[in-house]
């Protein structure tokens, strides 16, 4: 993938992380930046957001020896000028259309967002597909990205079975299609869309804590 393909997908997922950890948020919004500079971190991070027990690296040594025909690359770390922000960056490429990426507290190195990214292949002046081609790839990366949210879904929520969760997917996708923020809860996880269409869907999952209702 071109690098400005890498660099947009890496963005998508920056703005999202701010968007979905967001205090009350409805609908999100584009985090403040300077010309030439890189994104805000979560600028909106509630204080008190709870976090996964587990680092980026123990969450990818768990997802691989369970999804082996899955595995994750290493999550690399990504540079940011958020010097005082409490949080911290890392990605991983899956393919050339999908990533996954995290939000991490600087101190504890603990995720606090985990999140899928896909972006749709662009098309290339040197190589121009048939219609029937670029709509089995297209369903193909679809079905990708709904496969490993699934699983996800499956190894942070274990109470669901692999059949419900691959259906969490599904409805997730469909009940967020076309809508900029979608979330829902399950338990003590918070799933949430953001699909910007041709520019791309990210998938989150978080943690979320539990009023004394809820209990």
């Amino acid at each position: 993938m071109a690098k400005s393909g890498i660099f947009s997908a890496i963005i998508l997922a920056l703005t999202f992380s701010s968007v979905s950890l967001a205090e009350n948020s409805a609908k999100p919004m584009e985090p403040q930046t300077a010309a030439g500079s890189e994104p805000t971190i979560a600028p909106y991070l509630r204080e008190d957001a709870p976090v996964f027990m587990l680092t980026a690296a123990q969450f990818r040594e768990k997802f691989n020896t369970t999804y082996p025909h899955m595995a994750l690359a290493e999550y690399q770390s990504i540079k940011t000028l958020e010097v005082k922000s409490p949080l911290t960056r890392a990605a991983s490429r899956i393919n050339s259309t999908l990533y996954s990426s995290v939000a991490l507290d600087k101190n504890k190195r603990t995720i606090r967002s985990l999140q899928l990214t896909y972006i749709p292949a662009l098309p290339t002046e040197e190589k121009a597909e048939k219609p029937e081609t670029l709509a089995k790839v297209e369903k193909y990366n679809r079905a990708t990205l709904t496969n490993y949210i699934a699983a996800f879904i499956n190894l942070l929520e274990p109470t669901l079975t692999a059949e419900k969760s691959q259906h969490k997917a599904i409805e997730l996708l469909e009940k967020g299609k076309g809508t900029p923020f979608y979330q829902q809860t399950e338990g003590t996880l918070r799933f949430v869309i953001a699909d910007h269409n041709e520019k791309g869907i990210t998938f989150a999952i978080e943690p979320i804590k539990l009023s004394l209702s809820d209990k």
